[in-house]
């Protein structure tokens, strides 16, 4: 029997491709262990202003292949203050919500912790097209994400080559650079722009580069660049094209990268970490992280995960990154 009568669930932050699988898991779990599930619109904020309603197994009928968030989301200046959480924690006491779960990143985790310092139990389930939550390898939304990108690019790359231009692509990922280091190499850029190496950014040795390749035949230049960076893409466009002499553009991807329907492993993953939020609650735990680590699904308390404050770019996969572009033009 399970203990908990009612579960609350939202998604907070900015949105990612299966969080709604998320949500269906959840709430088909729960339902499956006797437990109620009250769903809370627009995230914290949704939360403050008392927007939540009764979810049943029809509710989330037909959400598997949707992006987005049925459940919405929003920004909440007023839950960043200890009197906000206190006061989304009574919220939660008064709808009889007795554990809730959290589904978005490391800024929706810190605000469930704070409702657990405030008496909720919560269960935090990674989701985060940026893959930059430490205590987890994976993030729901990464994978299609990604792969938007990586077909959009490929269509950019089409008309750069026609036109023998070089070509600044600028990727999601705020302060990671996971999503132009995956672009990077599956579209083979000829440079990727990292936030975790902006230090190394050198203009001069970028347009010698551009102008290497150039004499050796290459008729189009492909640069990623993460918006972490810091660097304009189309400022970055104007001074390359006057350091090279070369046509530069620049194409700044921006939000179609959150949308779209979910790729199969978003769904899968998104899916079995709902259940096992559930779960979680079902066994009497308290205040976790779903993770997935080494190869499994797993949790780890909510204080431990975010202690794990640092993810960095592998090193040995960015120099493998360079090594293929650099071998692509020999082959040309």
């Amino acid at each position: 029997m399970a203990q908990i009568k009612t579960i609350g669930v939202l998604t907070s932050g900015g949105d990612a491709p299966g969080m709604n699988a998320a949500v269906r898991a959840v709430i088909r779990t729960a339902l499956a262990r006797g437990m109620k599930v009250a769903g809370i619109k627009k995230g914290y904020q949704g939360l403050l202003n008392e927007e939540i309603v009764d979810m049943g197994s029809r509710s989330v009928s037909k959400i598997l292949d949707r992006g987005g968030t049925i459940l919405g989301t929003a920004r909440c200046e007023e839950f960043m203050s200890d009197e906000g959480k206190k006061k989304g924690a009574d919220i939660c006491r008064k709808h009889g919500i007795e554990s809730l779960i959290v589904i978005g990143g490391d800024g929706s985790y810190k605000g469930a912790l704070g409702l657990s310092r405030h008496g909720i139990n919560v269960v935090g389930i990674p989701a985060t097209i940026d893959l930059d939550i430490a205590c987890t390898e994976y993030t729901i939304g990464f994978d299609t994400a990604v792969n938007t990108a990586m077909e959009a690019i490929d269509k950019v790359k089409d008309t750069s080559s026609s036109h023998e231009r070089c070509s600044i692509i600028e990727v999601m990922g705020r302060h990671a650079g996971y999503i132009a280091l995956w672009c990077g190499i599956t579209n083979g850029a000829e440079d990727i722009l990292l936030p975790e190496y902006k230090e190394d950014f050198d203009i001069g040795k970028l347009a010698r580069n551009i102008i290497d390749n150039r004499r050796k035949g290459k008729v189009h230049h492909i640069i990623i660049n993460a918006e972490g960076t810091g660097k304009d893409s189309v400022e970055l466009a104007k001074e390359i094209e006057a350091a090279t002499k070369i046509e530069t553009r620049a194409t700044v991807l921006g939000y179609i990268q959150r949308g779209g329907s979910p790729s199969a492993k978003d769904r899968y993953y998104a899916s079995i970490m709902g259940a096992y939020a559930v779960d979680l609650l079902y066994q009497g735990k308290e205040n976790r992280i779903v993770c997935f680590r080494k190869g499994n699904f797993t949790d780890l308390d909510i204080e431990a995960a975010l202690a794990e404050q640092k993810k960095p770019i592998d090193a040995y996969q960015f120099e493998v990154s360079k090594l293929l572009s650099v071998e692509a033009v020999l082959d040309e």
